[in-house]
């Protein structure tokens, strides 16, 4: 039997002979079901006519995105460590060609995500790797794929020694940032998904409760999450997609980034 695989946001269900009904993850006010209702797929209908692709995007981190895009179309990185690669978010394809590029690359000891929209097939890579997931009890609801090889936390836990992953909450309550001390040549990495999201200025960082219905979060919420992402030592912010990157300076430019935030939220003007 498939496991089913949402056509909007790409996340994969448990398997069972007929699709579910609905998308919960979908039907929350922070995505949407598609404007033809809900529609599903297969791992094996999505490798019919699309490839995963990687990319180096640093010494040590490796972009994996799905050609044509997907879903909602973002990439997840693979960070190498000598104590074991860790997946971060996911995308909803995992073909023949990229499980071998992935195990030639050291394989995965474990995947950690950003939140429930990058889900991906995260179970699909953890049983073909043999790796360990990581999910926010926070988030525990919004799990559509049960299974053994998932691991709740709290706060913050360690995937692998010296890799952080971290809750600071926002665009859900367990929405989770990773901290890469050795990416950016030794100067620190964050990385994200959309928890804080690389904006088109790269300068630049925002926050949201929705991104597709454009529903802001507040301004206490805002400025935990900075200060939140305050506590670590890091000079580029990778967010989701293929080029958000803030590419230096990226601990100033959350911080910025919020600042401005809340000045429009209070009506100030520059």
């Amino acid at each position: 039997m498939p496991a089913w695989i949402c056509r909007t946001c790409g996340v994969q269900s448990l398997e069972s002979g007929q699709p579910p009904g609905a998308c919960p993850i979908c039907l929350d006010e922070r995505q949407y079901v598609g404007w033809g209702g809900q529609q599903w797929t297969t791992m094996a209908e999505l490798a019919s006519d699309r490839v995963v692709v990687l990319r180096e995007e640093e010494p040590d981190l490796v972009g994996v995105g799905v050609e044509p895009s997907f879903a909602i179309g973002q990439r997840a990185l693979l960070v190498r460590t000598p104590d074991g690669n860790v997946l971060w978010d996911c995308v909803s394809l995992l073909d023949d060609a990229a499980r071998e590029r992935i195990t030639d690359l050291g394989g995965i000891a474990a995947i950690c995500m950003s939140h429930p929209h990058f889900y991906g097939a995260n179970v699909e890579y953890a049983d073909s790797f043999g790796a360990r997931i990581f999910i926010p009890r926070a988030d525990q609801q919004w799990v559509q794929r049960p299974s053994p090889r998932i691991e709740f936390f709290d706060d913050e836990a360690e995937p692998v020694p010296g890799l952080t992953l971290a809750r600071i909450g926002g665009h859900f309550d367990g929405a989770a940032v990773l901290h890469w001390p050795a990416g950016s040549a030794g100067r620190g990495a964050l990385l994200t998904g959309d928890t804080i999201t690389v904006v088109p200025d790269r300068d630049w960082v925002s926050f949201m409760w929705s991104y597709p219905n454009l529903i802001p979060l507040d301004e206490v919420t805002v400025l935990d999450i900075a200060e939140r992402a305050g506590r670590f030592r890091f000079d580029r912010v990778y967010g989701g997609w293929w080029g958000r990157v803030v590419v230096q300076d990226g601990a100033a430019a959350i911080r910025r980034s919020a600042e401005r935030y809340v000045a429009r939220l209070r009506g100030e003007r520059p």
